[in-house]
């Protein structure tokens, strides 16, 4: 078809069209020669357009259709025939394909430098253009450019280079200018560059029978790669533990390490395990993106009146607060957005953790190390007579660590900790559980925050949802003051942005209690019944399922994830 190609100057259609005035236009000009942006985006982040209103009216102008990406089933294979580089550079995506014809989306139709860049690109093809939104591009771009294809390549030259009959040689690999070196160092960082790309926060690599699976855990969920190269797993295991200053001689036994790298220009704090499996040795990493910085408490999805109590809370100069939930419940963050908060010049923060996650300036951090027992118990100790005013153990894991932080929290000090717990009032009876004293807890113990991560309804494909007799029969139970029949429901379709799931991203889930009168009464006399009692009745007290009920019926989450959520209750009951 015809090259596409404005008739006349962006802002000169706008103005005749009614859209700006001549004075809107003129401030929108000395705006863009100041900054140096596309009119486009100028007008759009002056207000004076929508995206969506300005892309509509390119389309109309330029008589091409208008898309919209998200409702779209964009193969990778059909993207990748515009390379990524050129995709960013020109804000452009292939999105369709049939036969010799292309589908091709722009979000700048008024530069032709770009379009005739493209067209030279996809010569060989016939090119239907459309216009479509740039902020959608920049949001499939990071879904559709994955790593995968690259690190399946790298994975057949480093096949190619251990034959099947090769022994793969120990003094070979560690040779820094070795090829096989060379070429496992440029699949681990695909790896890498791929999982920040998806916002990855675990990375699995597991040698199976006859292939190498690598998973990545993106919002909770895995996602698979299969590599059908299974003997190269022992290189990648092999340089991992290079990096990490781990014993490489050493397969028959767990070690434990960590590295920093970079990816895509982000700072990543890696924290490796390996383990013998029966293939060979599984390594896991959690990513940390220390470049993304610590998240404000504002940021942690706290309702605003937990916020408020929480605040309160900290402002006290002595007592225990619990943060509480299962491993990858946002715990740390919460933690750490505490922290971030009080961390001022007048007070004195030291931090007991294994290991220590992220850095902060003015805090004493201490990393414990058994092998040395520099252990939890005795750094308390030790911390205790450095003047803190502020103490965050990284866990209470046994008597003797719970019995120094419920002492310190008694004698002055303010001790944040958690617990791997299933909700606030089992924490409470976990302590004396513990062999911690019913006086000791009652006497330092002053809230507990239980927490989970609950998965967001995608944005670009939520739809209502009607729930199933057996979901409502659920949600009845566990919002039994209401009438559920009342609410709507939201449910994700699946879409490019969500890759088909439905959700995108994750909110906290939260579940405080505060001690009062008749709870701390009820932990003096050991009486744990008459605990639970009492903190059910407070009058601040809601359930975890309860508060992801609340975020459902606002259509911040599915009700398939409150139900989840909900699992514990189901088991609490069977054990009953």
């Amino acid at each position: 078809m015809a090259k596409i190609q404005l008739k006349q100057r962006l802002g000169d259609l706008l103005v005749q069209a009614g859209n700006i005035t001549e004075e809107q236009l003129t401030e929108a000009l000395a705006e863009q020669r100041a900054s140096g942006r596309k009119l486009g985006t100028t007008l759009v982040d002056m207000g004076l357009l929508s995206e969506e209103q300005l892309m509509r009216f390119l389309a109309q102008q330029l008589n091409v259709p208008f898309i919209d990406l998200q409702s779209l089933d964009i193969q990778p294979k059909t993207a990748q025939l515009l390379p990524e580089v050129l995709a960013r550079r020109y804000r452009a995506l292939v999105f369709d394909q049939v036969g010799n014809k292309v589908y091709l989306g722009t979000a700048d139709p008024a530069d032709l430098n770009a379009i005739d860049a493209l067209e030279d690109r996809l010569s060989k093809y016939d090119i239907e253009w459309a216009v479509v939104r740039e902020s959608q591009l920049f949001e499939v771009f990071d879904q559709l450019y994955r790593r995968t294809d690259e690190i399946s390549s790298y994975a057949s030259q480093l096949g190619q280079e251990y034959s099947e009959n090769e022994e793969f040689n120990l003094a070979d690999s560690v040779t820094d200018d070795s090829e096989g070196e060379a070429t496992v160092a440029r699949m681990l960082q695909s790896i890498f560059e791929d999982a920040v790309q998806v916002k990855a926060s675990d990375i699995h690599i597991e040698p199976d029978n006859g292939l190498l699976r690598i998973r990545m855990r993106v919002d909770g969920q895995l996602q698979e790669q299969i590599i059908d190269q299974a003997k190269i797993a022992a290189a990648l295991v092999l340089r991992l533990k290079l990096i990490a200053g781990l014993d490489i001689s050493e397969k028959r036994l767990p070690q434990d390490g960590r590295f920093n790298m970079n990816a895509r220009g982000h700072s990543i704090d890696v924290r490796l395990s390996t383990m013998p499996i029966q293939y060979g040795e599984s390594v896991v990493m959690r990513l940390l993106d220390q470049s993304a910085g610590i998240l404000s408490m504002d940021e942690t999805g706290m309702p605003a009146h937990l916020m408020k109590r929480f605040r309160l809370q900290l402002t006290r100069p002595h007592g225990m607060i619990l943060v509480t939930g299962p491993t990858g419940s946002g715990k740390t963050t919460t933690l750490y957005g505490a922290l971030s908060e009080m961390n001022t010049a007048e007070t004195k923060i030291i931090t007991v953790e294994d290991p220590v996650e992220y850095r902060l300036p003015r805090i004493s951090q201490v990393q414990v190390n058994a092998k040395i027992d520099l252990t939890f118990s005795n750094v308390l100790r030790t911390a205790l007579r450095q003047d803190p005013d502020v103490l965050l153990v990284g866990e209470m894991r046994d008597h003797e660590t719970v019995e120094i932080g419920l002492r310190g929290a008694l004698t002055g000090h303010l001790v944040l900790s958690t617990l791997h717990t299933n909700d606030a009032i089992s924490s409470a009876l976990r302590l004396l559980d513990m062999g911690a004293p019913g006086y000791l807890v009652a006497s330092s113990l002053r809230a507990i925050i239980a927490q989970r991560l609950v998965k967001r309804v995608c944005n670009n494909c939520t739809a209502p949802y009607q729930p199933t007799a057996d979901e409502l029969s659920w949600l009845q139970f566990i919002a039994d003051d209401l009438d559920i029949k009342q609410f709507s429901f939201q449910k994700g379709r699946g879409c490019q942005t969500c890759h088909q799931t439905g959700h995108r991203g994750r909110v906290g889930v939260f579940e405080w209690l505060e001690m009062n009168d008749d709870m701390i009464k009820a932990l003096r006399n050991d009486d744990t019944h008459e605990f639970s009692e009492a903190a059910k009745k407070s009058s601040h007290y809601q359930p975890l399922a309860r508060a992801a009920f609340d975020y459902a019926a606002r259509g911040i989450t599915s009700v398939s994830e409150v139900l989840r959520l909900a699992e514990y209750i189901v088991e609490s009951e069977q054990g009953d």
